[in-house]
């Protein structure tokens, strides 16, 4: 039986891609990335007509209005929805449909587009769209929250509690900057009156001891990198049924600030910064209270636990992929 957050793939032989005969239905998120989303309209508009695969544009001016739309959509028959959108726009459309038949393709034109990079895209909605044209079909793994107040989520790339989720807060008031610079701002910002948290992870059901630890960071990726690029859990992959957790040591201030620059030149941290756990499950317990992010949006109080959810979305991918 399907769940509302189950996987439905194992069960469908045939998975439709962007032709002629399956026409898609494109959500623009206006606000996604400064508006760039909108720009691109026309221009895309034109590429797909030129190459006789037809599409409809919805310019939703609300996020529940994004989710009816949606919803109705499908009711009325399409299977192949993109979304021009950051990462947060994807996790809307994702919860929305979740347990539905569909593929999703993805037109980069948000902050960060960690998962569009997890799937061989580029950062330009355009060039995006040309490679969705011969795309191919792809099975991928989400990860699913629960919160200490009951609410549960889905979320495709990256997700914490500690500094991260503050950063989350304040990384909007940095939107004019580019990429993972951004991120960064929000987080130099945040650090300034954050206390670092002690952290509880235990792996319920597997072979995996619990650790606790001091950090500034515990979270739990699905994609190589989060934030704009910081490419925090490298090994990480998108459709082998395991979530990443890290944790990011107790930096003294001065220890930050010197990483700033290559986290904004090579998007990574020295290893000695780091600690890396692979499983399909994670519980975090914090020692005093804190939210938990994903995706860069806030979904509720620790403690959290995390799980894989395999093969749960069918995902647009170029060919060679």
């Amino acid at each position: 039986m399907v769940t509302p957050f189950g996987s439905i793939w194992s069960a469908v032989s045939r998975f439709p891609i962007l032709s002629h005969e399956q026409p898609a239905v494109v959500f623009v998120n206006p606000s996604a990335g400064r508006g760039r989303g909108r720009k691109y309209i026309r221009e895309i508009r034109s590429l797909f007509a030129g190459n006789s695969c037809p599409a409809s544009f919805v310019v939703p001016e609300t996020a529940e209005e994004m989710d009816a739309r949606a919803l109705s959509m499908l009711a009325a028959g399409a299977r192949v929805l993109l979304v021009m959108g950051g990462d947060g726009t994807l996790q809307r459309i994702v919860n929305a449909l979740a347990g539905k038949e569909f593929s999703l393709g993805i037109l980069p034109a948000g902050g960060g587009n960690d998962f569009a990079a997890a799937l061989g895209l580029p950062n330009n909605p355009v060039a995006a769209a040309k490679l969705l044209l011969t795309a191919q079909a792809r099975a991928v793994d989400l990860l699913r929250a629960r919160c200490a107040n009951g609410r549960q989520r889905l979320y495709l790339g990256g997700g914490g509690v500690g500094l991260d989720a503050e950063t989350a807060r304040y990384s909007a008031r940095y939107n004019w900057l580019p990429g993972r610079g951004r991120y960064i701002a929000g987080a130099l910002h945040a650090l300034r009156g954050f206390k670092p948290i002690e952290v509880r992870a235990e792996f319920p059901g597997q072979n995996q001891p619990t650790v606790t630890r001091r950090v500034l960071v515990a979270g739990a990726l699905n994609t190589p990198s989060y934030g704009a690029g910081l490419r925090l859990a490298p090994e990480a992959s998108i459709d082998d049924g395991l979530l990443n957790v890290l944790l990011v040591e107790d930096l003294t201030a001065a220890q930050v600030w010197r990483a700033a620059p290559r986290l904004l030149s090579r998007g990574d941290l020295p290893e000695s910064y780091l600690r890396r756990v692979t499983a399909q499950r994670v519980r975090l317990t914090a020692d005093r209270e804190c939210v938990f992010h994903g995706d860069g949006e806030i979904i509720g109080p620790a403690p959290v636990e995390k799980e894989v959810v395999p093969k749960a979305l069918r995902v647009l991918v170029p060919a060679a992929s």
